[in-house]
């Protein structure tokens, strides 16, 4: 019998994702820790001397499991999450997890002379995202979206311009999504006037 739990739980600012599984192959209980869709620890325990037991039940090694996931769930809850995963098996520890971000450097001076210019900063935690690609989507409310696409440079600055009338601008948004190392951010800004 295959079964298994999936939770999502917050702490702080960060959500986490808690999934466990009995392995029946390798006669295994593991719990995985995901932020943001990477592994951040695990916990297994095995169950190989009590598989050989004709006592031993699936609904005991379902509870077995049930209780694993508690424990974990609590250690997220309680910020402890550290001290109950297998340290050998952790890809990185917690304090490791990077935020993608996009950061919008110019944001009181984008129109002039009929092109609209974004000057964005996708960073990786403190880091700029060197080689991020951006996809920004231009939605107008009196014509149909504009696309483009830009790749970080070293820094993990991009740059993007748009040919446009400063009467279109009232009312528009820009949408601009990254991507970077599997992972991706999108931020919406709206455009309004800024009074002089």
């Amino acid at each position: 019998m295959i079964f298994g739990f999936n939770t999502d739980i917050k702490h702080e600012d960060t959500i986490f994702h808690v999934q466990s599984e009995a392995r029946e192959g390798e006669l295994l209980l593991q719990t995985q820790v995901f932020v943001r869709g990477r592994c951040v620890g695990k916990r297994a325990s095995s169950y190989a001397d009590k598989a050989s037991d004709s006592g031993f039940t699936d609904q005991q090694k379902e509870q077995s499991l049930r209780d694993q996931h508690k424990l974990v769930l609590d250690a997220v809850r309680d910020g402890h999450l550290e001290q109950v995963l297998d340290k050998r098996d952790a890809p990185e520890a917690l304090a490791e997890i990077k935020e993608l971000d996009v950061h919008w450097l110019n944001a009181n001076a984008v129109h002039s002379d009929r092109t609209l210019t974004m000057r964005l900063r996708v960073t990786d935690g403190e880091s700029g995202a060197e080689g991020a690609r951006l996809t920004i989507r231009f939605a107008r409310p009196d014509a149909a979206p504009f696309y483009s696409q830009v790749v970080a440079d070293a820094g993990g600055h991009a740059e993007m311009s748009i040919e446009v009338d400063e009467p279109s601008l009232p009312d528009s948004s820009i949408l601009v999504q990254a991507s970077y190392s599997g992972r991706k951010a999108t931020r919406k800004f709206e455009l309004r006037k800024v009074e002089a």
